[in-house]
C-alpha cells in the first residue's frame, strides 16, 4: 500500500485511453493529460503520479482494476523490471496498429501534411529472438528483486544482463532472454556460472573496480556466432582460462575476441579487438551481397526485416544505368550497395569514419566499383562544392538518425533538386519535422511504416518524394 504522502498521489479508477509517445498511455482527469506508463489503452487502473506540471502529470500504473480487452500476458518474466519490450502486454496486432497511427500523428500533427498514399505498416517476420546482436553487462552491484531485499544469506550480488532503466549502477540478472536466438542464452548464463565458480571480479561502476565489464553476443543467418568479452584490465590469468574454456563448451562460436576497457564508462567502439580464437569477423548475406561485421561494425539488429526494408528502398528508387544516387548517412553502406547494383554510381556519406571503412571494405568484397564513400560531418561535406565535384544526384537516399537531419543539410537537400527523395528514419517526429521542410519543393508520394522492433515503441519509417514540377 502507499504510504500518507504517496496517497495525494494516487488517482483511483482512472480510465487509459490512448496510446502517447514513449509507449506511455494517455488519459484525461479535470481536463489534465496524464501520460501513464505500464498501461494499455482500455484499462482501468488505479495510477501513482510520478511528475506533476501545470499542463501535464507522468504517473504509473499502481494496481489494475479491469484490464483491457486487448492486454494480454507478458511471456518474459523479466517483463516490468527490464527496460526492453514494454509492450508484451499489448496484442501484436494492436502493437502495429499503435505504431502505424504514431506515424499518421507525427505527419499531420507536426508535418502539417495528408499528402501521400499510406501503406499498412509490415510486420516483422519474427517477433521473438528476432536480434542478431545483444550487449550484457556485468555488475557487482545487481538489482535485487523485491523477495531477495531482506534476504540475508546466500545471496550474491553479481549479475550479467540489463541495465535498469534509469539507474545506471544497476544491473537486473537475466536468466532467459527471448530477443537473440539460441546458443545466447546459454553462452550468457554458463559465462556468469564460470565467471563467479573461478572467482572472477564483476565490474563495479561507482567504484571503478572488478575485471569483467560486458559481453557481446553476434548471429548471423549463414551460421557466424560471435563472441566477445570486455575486461577491465589486461589480466593474463583470467582472460585465457576463460577464453579457452568457452571455446570448448561452445565449438560452434566462429569468431572470439576480447577487449580492454580502462575507461570510466562502457563504450567500446573506439577501442581495439584482439581475436583470440577463429576469424575477426562474421559474414551476413542478403540477395547475393555479402558484407563482413567485426565487433563495432553497424549492422541492423533485425535482420529479416532489415532485408524487407532494403528491397522497399531499393523499388522505391528504382534506379537505372544513367543515375547518380546520394546515399547520406550511409553507414556500413548496405543501402548504397543495394543500390549500386542498377545505378550508374552511388555517393555516400557517412560521419563514422569506422563506419566508412566497413562500407569500402564490403563494396570491395562485392565487387562494386561504382561506389564511393566519404566520411565526415554532414552539414560541412554536404555543399555547392561536393555538388560540383561529384555531381547532382538524380535520386538522394537519406537514413539520419533519431534526431534527424540538421537545417543545413535540409538545404542543401532542396539545393541537390534531386528528382527522388527516399528518407529512412527511425523517428517519425523528427521525419516530419524534417519532410515539412521540403514539402514546398518536394511532393510526398509514398509512406511506408515498418516494425523493427516488436515489443516496443520504435517504429521505422520509409518517406517516398518527387520535386514538384
Amino acid at each position: 500500500m502507499p504510504g500518507r504522502k504517496s496517497r495525494n498521489r494516487l488517482k483511483e479508477d482512472v480510465r487509459l485511453l490512448d496510446m502517447a509517445a514513449e509507449g506511455k498511455c494517455v488519459a484525461r482527469i479535470e481536463e489534465k493529460v496524464y501520460f501513464v506508463e505500464g498501461g494499455v489503452p482500455g484499462d482501468v487502473a488505479d495510477i501513482l503520479i510520478e511528475k506533476d506540471k501545470k499542463s501535464y502529470a507522468e504517473a504509473r500504473v499502481y494496481r489494475l482494476k479491469s484490464p483491457s480487452p486487448d492486454r494480454k500476458e507478458a511471456f518474459c518474466s523479466h517483463f516490468g523490471i527490464c527496460g526492453g519490450c514494454k509492450w508484451q502486454n499489448l496484442e501484436y496486432e494492436k502493437q502495429l496498429e499503435y505504431k502505424e497511427k504514431q506515424v499518421r500523428d507525427a505527419f499531420e500533427r507536426i508535418g502539417k501534411t495528408k499528402e501521400g498514399r499510406w501503406f499498412p505498416i509490415l510486420p516483422s517476420p519474427q517477433n521473438r529472438y528476432y536480434r542478431n546482436k545483444l550487449e550484457f553487462t556485468f555488475s557487482s552491484h545487481r538489482w535485487l528483486e523485491s523477495h531477495e531485499i531482506h534476504q540475508t544469506e546466500g545471496l550474491s550480488h553479481n549479475a550479467l544482463g540489463f541495465h535498469i532503466p534509469k539507474k545506471f549502477d544497476k544491473v537486473l540478472e537475466i536468466k532467459h532472454c527471448y530477443l537473440q536466438p539460441d546458443p545466447s542464452n546459454a553462452i550468457r548464463n554458463w559465462t556468469r556460472h564460470f565467471a563467479e565458480e573461478k572467482g572472477y571480479s564483476f565490474f563495479n561502476i561507482r567504484e571503478q573496480s572488478g575485471q569483467l565489464r560486458n559481453l557481446l553476443i553476434r548471429t548471423t543467418s549463414t551460421g557466424g556466432l560471435m563472441v566477445v568479452v570486455i575486461f577491465a584490465h589486461r589480466a593474463e590469468e583470467i582472460i585465457e582460462p576463460m577464453l579457452s574454456a568457452m571455446k570448448k563448451a561452445f565449438p560452434e562460436i566462429t569468431s572470439l575476441q576480447y577487449i580492454i576497457n580502462t575507461k570510466r564508462n562502457d563504450s567500446y567502439q573506439d577501442l581495439k579487438a584482439i581475436p583470440f580464437s577463429g576469424e575477426a569477423f562474421v559474414w551476413e548475406e542478403m540477395e547475393n551481397l555479402r558484407f563482413r561485421i567485426g565487433p563495432t561494425s553497424f549492422y541492423q539488429t533485425n535482420g529479416p526485416q532489415a532485408l524487407a526494408m532494403y528491397q522497399l528502398v531499393n523499388r522505391l528508387a528504382n534506379a537505372s544505368e544513367n543515375d547518380l544516387v546520394y546515399d547520406l548517412y550511409t553507414g556500413t553502406g548496405t543501402i548504397a550497395q543495394f543500390v549500386a547494383r542498377k545505378a550508374k554510381k552511388v555517393v555516400g556519406v557517412e560521419y563514422v569514419e569506422a563506419a566508412v571503412a566497413d562500407a569500402r571494405e564490403n563494396a570491395a568484397i562485392n565487387r562494386l566499383d561504382n561506389v564511393q564513400f566519404f566520411s565526415g560531418d554532414m552539414a560541412k561535406v554536404l555543399n555547392q562544392t561536393f555538388f560540383e565535384n561529384h555531381g547532382k544526384p538524380d535520386i538522394l537516399i537519406t537514413d539520419p538518425p533519431r534526431a534527424g537531419m540538421h537545417p543545413d543539410v535540409i538545404q542543401q537537400v532542396l539545393a541537390s533538386e534531386a528528382g527522388k527523395i527516399i528518407y529512412v528514419s527511425c523517428n517519425p517526429a523528427t521525419q516530419a519535422r524534417d519532410i515539412a521542410m521540403l514539402l514546398p519543393k518536394y511532393e510526398l508520394i509514398e509512406i511506408h511504416p515498418l516494425d523493427m522492433f516488436p515489443h516496443t515503441h520504435h517504429v521505422e519509417n520509409v518517406a517516398l518524394m518527387v520535386l514538384r514540377k
